[in-house]
């Protein structure tokens, strides 16, 4: 019997709760007892959430995954005790689109504060990885970007390792640009505290949808080595083109 993945109509509280008990009983025999809140209240509507912006996405690029699948566009919770030391499970959960592992992407990550959302841009060099040498060859087309689609001001720059680092709050393209420059795995993000309303609703996926619109022609200079001609196309999808 096949099972039918609702529509998105938000997160619950209880999404928050969970990973805040997760992260003070980290542990096989917890974890195995709230089994089913973790299905509920994690997997369940982060299947829904991909289900319904697999469109929008399909709509911008076909190569981007959208499957609301484990290892494609949800990470596994449970840690890969073969590599890592220490608790079992991650006090995390993420949602993430890309083309494949290691490749820049549009992510929502839950934690137990409340939600993250933006671009993570793979700086590094690498074959299908464009975005190192593009930022020395389209600087002043990047700036562009960020003035054309809002996004100065709106977002906080990261540096993830391990663990976020704080950059640049705020992030502006005209002030900060070393900064994206100097960091090699980058973050920009919006955050959502776990009070505020919209988590809880289906605005939360039109808020969503409309943040990963504007950050598009950013992460065009990320995945492509014409990233001119994919701004293009995607501006006149959007009906956006002179």
């Amino acid at each position: 019997m096949s099972f039918a993945i609702p529509h998105f109509s938000g997160f619950s509280k209880d999404s928050f709760n969970f990973l805040r008990e997760l992260e003070k009983n980290n542990n096989q025999k917890w974890f195995s007892k709230n089994k089913e809140r973790y299905e509920n209240s994690l997997v369940i509507p982060s299947k829904s959430f991909v289900t319904d912006i697999g469109q929008f996405f399909s709509h911008l690029n076909p190569a981007i995954r959208t499957e609301p699948k484990f290892n494609q566009t949800l990470m596994r919770i449970n840690k890969d005790m073969r590599f890592v030391k220490g608790d079992p499970y991650k006090n995390y959960f993420l949602i993430h689109f890309g083309r494949f592992k290691g490749d820049s992407e549009f992510y929502v990550y839950l934690h137990k504060d409340g939600i993250s959302y933006g671009v993570f841009l793979n700086n590094s060099s690498g074959e299908e990885l464009f975005f190192r040498k593009n930022l020395d060859e389209y600087d002043k087309e990047i700036k562009g970007v960020f003035q054309k689609y809002n996004l100065n001001g709106k977002f906080n720059l990261y540096e993830f390792d391990r663990e976020p680092e704080l950059i640049a709050s705020k992030f502006n393209a005209e002030k900060n640009f070393k900064e994206l420059i100097d960091t090699k795995y980058i973050l920009l993000e919006k955050e959502l505290k776990k009070n505020e309303k919209i988590i809880y609703s289906a605005d939360f996926l039109t808020e969503v949808i409309k943040i990963f619109s504007n950050l598009y022609p950013l992460y065009s200079f990320a995945i492509s080595p014409n990233p001119l001609a994919l701004i293009e196309e995607f501006e006149d999808k959007l009906g956006l083109a002179k």
